[in-house]
């Protein structure tokens, strides 16, 4: 994932209903970070990341 940061990592295995990473994502969104959620196939995870450059442009 290159140009990415991981913001948090979730389970893919949550409880039926849940959607932990979308509310995340979503909520990070509302502060005005460009998030989504990607699968990473190797840890059985859902990540929240953004692109990198758009870390620095919220933080300031």
């Amino acid at each position: 994932m290159n140009g990415r940061m991981v913001l948090e990592r979730f389970p893919a295995g949550g409880p039926r209903g849940s959607w932990p990473a979308e509310e995340f994502a979503q909520a990070r969104r509302l502060e005005g970070l460009q998030a989504e959620v990607v699968m990473d196939i190797a840890t059985d995870a859902f990540l929240v990341v953004v692109r990198s450059g758009d870390v620095v442009d919220a933080a300031a």
